[in-house]
C-alpha cells in the first residue's frame, strides 16, 4: 500500500484501490501521485496487460478531498497537486482501464470513469458531479467527454445542478457497461480484466488508441485546469468552502457575479 493506494498485480492485472474508507476514498494530493506513479508504470511494465481501479468500503470515492480545496482556495496548499499527473496518466493510458464502482462517485469519482474503458456498477452506485455547486467547473476533460458520451441536455444537468445518477440510468445513457449486484461487483470487474488480459495486446492498445486522442483530451485538460485553477480563487469558491466548512448552505445571491 502506498499512502491509501494500495496496488496488486497477478496475471497480467495491476488493480489500484483507494483505501482510504475512512475518509469515504476522498482522493489526497499523495493519493493522486500514487495512482499517476501505478499508471504511469505500467506503461513500461510488459507483464501489466490491463488496469482495475475500485475503491474500498462502502463508496467508490467521494471525490478530491475538499479540504485540500479549502487550502488551495486559501492560499494555505504548498507544492506540487498530483491531480494533473494523474489525469494525464489517464489520457495517456495505453493499456484497458476497468472500474468496479460502488455507492457514490463523486466529483472526479465520475470523471474518471470517462477515460475507463469498461465500467462496472453495482446496483447502489450514485454518479454525481457538483463542479458548479463548489463555484468550480468540471475536470478531466469531462466537459468534452461528458455531452459526447450522453448529449449536452444530460451533461449540463449534471454539472450545472450536480444532481445525482443512479447505476440504471448510467448504463441506459452509456456511462457503463455492466449493472451488478454489489457483492458480485469484484467478480464482475475481474472477470472482465481477465478476458481484456488475454486478448491480443497490440491490438487492444491500437484499438484503443484509435478510439481516443490523447491530445485533443489533454488540450481539453489544459483549457479545464486553468479555469478551475481560477475559479478557486473567487468569492464564490470562498463562500462554497466556507459554508462547506460551516456546515450551513452557501448563499450565492449575496456575491457580485464573479
Amino acid at each position: 500500500m502506498t499512502e491509501h493506494i494500495k496496488i496488486e498485480k497477478s496475471d497480467g492485472i495491476l488493480t489500484l484501490t483507494m483505501a482510504r474508507a475512512d475518509k469515504k476514498n476522498a482522493l489526497s494530493n499523495v493519493m493522486y501521485g500514487a495512482l499517476a506513479d501505478a499508471i504511469e508504470g505500467a506503461e513500461t511494465d510488459k507483464s501489466v496487460r490491463v488496469l482495475v481501479i475500485r475503491g474500498e468500503g462502502d463508496m467508490f470515492t467521494a471525490g478530491n478531498d475538499v479540504g485540500e480545496f479549502a487550502a488551495i482556495a486559501t492560499g494555505a496548499f504548498q507544492g506540487e497537486r498530483h491531480v494533473g499527473r494523474f489525469l494525464q496518466s489517464l489520457a495517456h493510458s495505453s493499456r484497458p482501464i476497468v472500474a468496479a464502482v460502488q455507492g457514490r462517485a463523486v466529483g472526479v469519482g465520475t470523471t474518471m470513469l470517462l477515460h475507463c474503458d469498461l465500467v462496472v456498477l453495482a446496483e447502489n452506485a450514485l454518479l454525481t458531479t457538483p463542479f458548479v455547486n463548489l463555484a468550480l467547473v468540471p475536470e478531466a476533460a469531462s466537459s468534452l467527454l461528458m455531452p459526447l458520451r450522453i448529449g449536452y441536455a444530460r451533461a449540463f444537468e449534471m454539472f450545472a445542478l450536480g444532481e445525482a445518477v443512479d447505476a440504471k440510468s448510467a448504463l441506459a445513457w452509456g456511462i457503463a457497461n455492466r449493472v451488478v449486484p454489489l457483492d458480485r461487483l469484484d467478480a464482475e470487474a475481474q472477470a472482465l480484466a481477465q478476458r481484456l488480459a488475454k486478448q491480443p495486446a497490440g491490438a487492444v492498445s491500437t484499438t484503443k488508441r484509435l478510439m481516443r486522442n490523447p491530445e485533443l483530451l489533454m488540450a481539453q485538460i489544459k483549457t479545464e485546469s486553468e479555469q478551475f485553477a481560477a475559479r478557486l480563487k473567487t468569492m464564490e469558491a470562498r463562500e462554497a468552502f466556507t459554508a462547506f466548512a460551516e456546515r450551513r448552505p452557501p448563499d450565492f445571491l449575496k456575491l457580485a457575479a464573479s
